[in-house]
């Protein structure tokens, strides 16, 4: 059997980061009164403080620094696919000067 994975909404996530947050509340206690594990809920916390406005992109979503770095490589490989493409066209007009 498969477990399926739990999703969790980016409002929820937010209300949990910000339960921690509050005087006396612990990573731990938050997570066991919401039933979810610790590390997961201090992930969240460390994303969130890390960077407020890329956290928790939601599914399908990219965040920015990602999508640009897909975006680059596949211009990357654009531009690679160019130059062996005028590499062995100057080849084929080299040979036929001769």
């Amino acid at each position: 059997m498969t477990k399926k994975r739990k999703r969790y909404t980016r409002e929820f996530k937010l209300q949990a980061v910000e339960l921690t947050l509050q005087e006396g509340a612990t990573v731990s206690q938050v997570a066991e009164e919401l039933g979810i594990n610790a590390v997961m809920l201090s992930r969240w916390r460390r994303e969130l403080v890390a960077d407020p406005e890329e956290a928790f992109p939601g599914s399908g979503r990219l965040k920015e620094t990602e999508a640009e770095l897909s975006r680059l490589r596949k211009e990357l490989a654009e531009a690679k696919l160019e130059s062996e493409i005028l590499k062995k066209a100057l080849a084929v007009f080299s040979r036929e000067r001769k």
